[in-house]
């Protein structure tokens, strides 16, 4: 058997039991594949090569929309590929690739694979200063960028070859060649690199929402084949239609975007937008007749507050991703839809781990269980023992079972790399507590989940409460130092349309919280502020933290907070 032959058979097994969970994390194997083995050529070419269905579609705000089938996209990267080669880019080196959503990215991808490069994904938003470091840091020999964002590159020094869309800003630029002019070279289909599945394949940087960004290293292998078991979580059928809210740069985009649909010999669908419109989406949801949908819980919360009575489409499998569900909005979509979102978890670092797959039973709150393929285990934080059955521990793989998407490891950083897999595991650095049926629930970071008054207090848990009340669109919950108590519980509140800072308002979120949490969890200060975070679009509650220590130390109580003894009926 071929290694094609061998992908095809591990991915039709899956599709054959999509719904039978217990069958396939029993039955499934990561398949064999040789000593040779390129995605874009051994599985992308063989299937798209002739297929005049559309494997990309990009929708934009204006009503525009590019598309391209697969024999198309098989056909420009083999172009591009014989392009870059033409440039000087070569098998093993590592090129940053700085686009938007738009048809080079695919396109750029696939040749950059099938040239044995390794692929460095940036997200557009970056400056100078983080071009600089991941260059340097990512051993970066070339750089593709779009004509905009040539300026950047100005500050950043190294000796890469520059590659932008549309050439430079102003006309020919010193130093930079068009990428488009590959278009029009016809060297044939590219030829097979030579990789071997352990050869890398891709550099991506975590988005560092507790401490500095870790550069992540993956195979040929680890994404390629490890992504069957994110394409199974998905849900994705051969033709269906699979839109993914993601910003290129992240690995999510790779998860969505890119590897599970096409693995799946499904669309990859996209809509741009600059400001995101509930409404808008969720036309364009019903006019690309998308069939699998895959969200943040961001999009999802703000979704909720808008108008669904509308239906959804062709929809068929909802999925949210990126940080945990709030059970709220799987209700208000069960409502309104009668569909479900799975809710599912993975990591940079990883394929997806745990999921909630399509047809079984799900537990409000639970991010399902543990993925085809991925040894996932709950290890004492403390003792390092293995949880067994019921029970609260950090979520782990069990490195003995050797897990295939797993990165190769932290690039230059040893000692993060031997935290992180201290012990025989590898630490995911989130805990999870797991019921007698095998479900996980997300508990939070190792280092987010903190006591208050002696108990020890989840801030998932507490903010899945806060969304619930009207004014709350986003909550982050932090630690607030405290004589009394040490720490007491305090929001950072984000208020949905309509809702104004006001008294008022924080007695109402502060009474909703009273109502519907224990009372070890009770929410003692509220403060309605902007929410920091990542470029990547998640919350840094490291940063609230620290803010919390200074206020504590030098600071007055911020304008916009209110604390729950300020009010006579929450006294006590």
């Amino acid at each position: 058997m071929t290694a094609t032959e061998a992908y095809r058979a591990a991915r039709d097994q899956l599709l054959a039991l999509r719904e039978d969970h217990g069958r396939a994390v029993a039955e499934f194997r990561w398949p064999e594949l040789g000593d040779r083995w390129n995605w874009a050529v051994d599985w992308f070419d063989v299937v798209a090569r002739g297929n005049h269905r559309p494997g990309l579609v990009i929708a934009e705000e204006d009503g525009s929309t590019a598309r391209r089938s697969f024999d198309e996209l098989a056909v420009a990267s083999d172009r591009l590929a014989a392009h870059l080669a033409s440039l000087g880019v070569r098998r093993g080196d590592a090129v940053v690739v700085m686009l938007d959503n738009q048809v080079e990215l695919w396109e750029s991808m696939l040749a950059i694979m099938k040239l044995g490069a390794v692929i460095m994904p940036t997200t557009t938003a970056v400056g100078p200063a983080d071009l600089a470091e991941r260059t340097a840091r990512g051993g970066a020999a070339a750089v593709i960028c779009n004509q905009a964002d040539t300026g950047k590159l100005a500050e950043v020094p190294g000796d890469y070859l520059r590659v932008a869309v549309g050439g430079a800003v102003g006309g020919a630029v010193d130093g930079w060649t068009d990428l488009r002019d590959g278009y029009a070279r016809d060297d044939g289909p590219c030829p097979h690199p030579g990789t071997a599945a352990s050869d890398r394949l891709l550099l991506y940087f975590t988005s560092g929402t507790t401490s500095q960004p870790k550069l992540v290293e993956h195979t040929q292998a680890s994404y390629p084949v490890g992504h069957l078991a994110t394409m199974y979580w998905l849900g994705l059928r051969p033709g269906d239609m699979h839109l993914n809210i993601s910003s290129p740069g992240w690995a999510k985009h790779a998860w969505s975007s890119f590897f599970a649909p096409w693995i799946a010999e499904a669309t990859v669908a996209v809509y741009n937008y600059r400001r995101f419109d509930p409404a808008q989406l969720l036309g364009k949801l019903r006019d690309l007749a998308v069939t699998t949908f895959c969200a943040p819980p961001t999009v999802w919360r703000m979704l909720i507050k808008a108008d669904l009575s509308d239906g959804p489409g062709r929809l068929r499998e909802l999925v949210g991703a990126g940080e945990p569900l709030n059970p709220e909005v799987i209700h208000q979509v069960r409502r309104h839809w009668g569909l479900t979102i799975r809710d599912g978890y993975g990591q940079t670092e990883t394929s997806a781990q745990v999921g909630n797959t399509p047809g079984q039973v799900i537990r409000p709150g639970s991010m399902g269980r543990p993925l085809p393929g991925l040894p996932v285990v709950l290890v004492d934080p403390v003792t390092g023992a293995l949880v067994e059955g019921r029970g609260e521990g950090e979520l782990c793989l069990d490195l003995s079972a050797r897990p295939l998407p797993l990165m190769t490891g932290y690039v230059g950083d040893a000692s993060r790399q031997a935290e992180a897999t201290a012990g025989g595991w590898y630490h995911t650095g989130d805990l999870a507590s797991r019921d007698g049926d095998g479900y996980l629930t997300y508990v939070g970071r190792t280092d987010e989940v903190f006591k208050a008054s002696g108990y020890k207090i989840s801030p998932f848990e507490v903010e899945s409460v806060l969304i619930e009340h009207p004014a709350v669109a986003e909550a982050a919950v932090v630690p607030a130092p405290d004589e009394l108590r040490l720490a007491v519980v305090k929001a950072y509140v984000s208020l949905a349309p309509g809702w104004e800072p006001i008294e008022q308002t924080a007695l109402e979120v502060l009474r909703h919280a009273r109502e519907h949490l224990a009372p070890w969890q009770r929410v003692r200060r509220v403060e309605f502020a902007e929410l920091p975070k990542t470029i990547s679009g998640k919350i840094r509650r490291v940063e609230l933290r620290k803010r919390e220590v200074a206020a504590a130390m030098d600071g007055p109580t911020p304008r916009l907070e209110w604390r729950d003894d300020q009010f006579l009926e929450l006294k006590g």
